[in-house]
């Protein structure tokens, strides 16, 4: 596949992003090549076009595969697995975010709520350190209550809310 300098500028850019998120930048990039492929894509394929090593590349896929944000074909007559990524952005945002809760957030939920319990029953941390990590604890769980939420509405309402934005707010009360 030959990159076009707008389809290279974007590959890069995808694959700096990911690395600020913690996303290694091989794996961001394979996944910008395959979310612009027109077709499926297999490893050596991937590894010529972005220059990177076929091993690189087969780390890469595992981890996207781990993510569900890209999925394996095959063709007749063809050994090779094939590559394509996720399609619809909604569905990419939405399974970066549930993977980034189960693996970062819920874990730091839990270890918080477990710290805050040990200081309410250790008799030893003030007062103040405790009350603080009721509220970080508190607030935790409610941006995790509100996600629980949202995830479970239908996409439709998920979108008219994106849509809404801000709007949103003339319904709230306007002290604070």
């Amino acid at each position: 596949m030959e990159l076009t300098p707008a389809m290279q500028e974007f590959v890069l850019h995808w694959g700096e992003m990911g690395s600020r998120w913690g996303v290694n930048r091989s794996v961001a990039q394979v996944h910008a090549l395959l979310h612009l492929s027109p077709d499926p894509l297999h490893a050596e394929e991937i590894a010529e076009t972005l220059g990177i090593a076929r091993s690189n590349v087969s780390t890469a896929v595992r981890e996207l595969e781990g993510w569900g944000l890209i999925c394996v074909s095959r063709q007749l007559g063809d050994r090779r697995d094939h590559f394509t990524a996720e399609r619809d952005l909604f569905e990419v945002v939405r399974l970066v975010v549930e993977g980034r809760r189960n693996r970062e957030f819920l874990p730091t939920l839990r270890a918080v709520e477990g710290a805050r319990e040990l200081a309410e029953g250790d008799g030893k941390t003030p007062t103040e350190v405790v009350q603080r990590m009721r509220e970080t604890h508190e607030m935790m769980e409610m941006f995790d209550s509100w996600y629980a939420q949202v995830a479970r509405l239908p996409r439709s309402s998920q979108l008219k809310m994106l849509k809404l934005g801000a709007q949103l707010a003339r319904f709230l009360p306007k002290s604070e």
